[in-house]
């Protein structure tokens, strides 16, 4: 990794895991609830039904791992959770407010932002980070735009084990600790829902359960609400449901 921008190169260590007061972490408590939800992808002459009338309810404060084979419909369901993608039919109830297919999509757009940006953080598999901003900048801004910035966000890189490498940019630190960053951004946000689409995949084994064990000690002490997709049974059965889809 090259030092095109400035940084001093610090010594990597294992820095102590700070204690961090999370008891005021989660504005609000989640539950999240789906019914009769489809989606299917349409090419030409093709047609694949990803997800064909699913329903389920995760209580708040709860965890839920979606498992399935690749193609069966992980990530399309995340997305389809925070308004990323449409549905087809059926119905999502998140936090008190109801998202139906059948409501018009410039309807529900700026409704799904408004909640992506001050409830729901969304851990994608490959680390989202602005290039052109330190880890702690991307973890202040996460903060900020959510209305939760408290001057301490270095706080949850430090928790996540990256706060020797707040000041660095995301090409000058390694894919684990990348991710830790974009962890930190998560929780700095205080949603009351975690979406995770394979937050460990990318990471070697050891990277991997580290940062698991600090999502998991995050969504117990918080009481957020945490829906992951995974491959991975371990990591499915830390959580309290698991939901296996088998489709197309």
């Amino acid at each position: 990794m090259n030092g095109v921008r400035g940084t001093k190169a610090t010594r990597s260590h294992t820095p102590k895991r700070p204690k961090v007061d999370l008891t005021m972490y989660a504005k609000h408590r989640a539950q999240v609830s789906v019914e009769g939800l489809s989606k299917r992808y349409i090419s030409g002459e093709d047609r694949v039904q990803v997800l064909d009338n699913l329903s389920f309810t995760v209580p708040a404060s709860e965890s839920l791992a979606i498992v399935g084979r690749s193609g069966s419909g992980k990530s399309t369901l995340l997305n389809l959770l925070c308004g990323l993608e449409h549905a087809d039919t059926g119905k999502v109830i998140l936090a008190g407010q109801e998202f139906e297919a059948t409501q018009p999509t410039e309807v529900l757009r700026p409704r799904w932002a408004q909640l992506r940006r001050q409830a729901i953080g969304v851990v994608f598999q490959e680390a989202n980070l602005m290039p052109a901003m330190t880890l702690a900048e991307n973890v202040q801004l996460r903060a900020s735009l959510a209305g939760q910035s408290s001057g301490d966000d270095i706080r949850w890189l430090e928790l996540l084990g990256v706060g020797a490498e707040a000041n660095r940019y995301p090409d000058q630190v390694s894919g684990g600790q990348r991710q830790r960053a974009a962890l930190a951004m998560v929780f700095a946000m205080k949603p009351a829902l975690i979406l995770a689409d394979e937050p460990t995949g990318s990471l070697d084994l050891h990277t991997a359960d580290d940062v698991a064990d600090r999502l998991f000690e995050v969504q117990r002490q918080t009481g957020c609400t945490l829906l992951l997709a995974t491959h991975d049974p371990s990591l499915a059965g830390r959580c309290h449901h698991q939901l296996n889809l088998g489709g197309g």
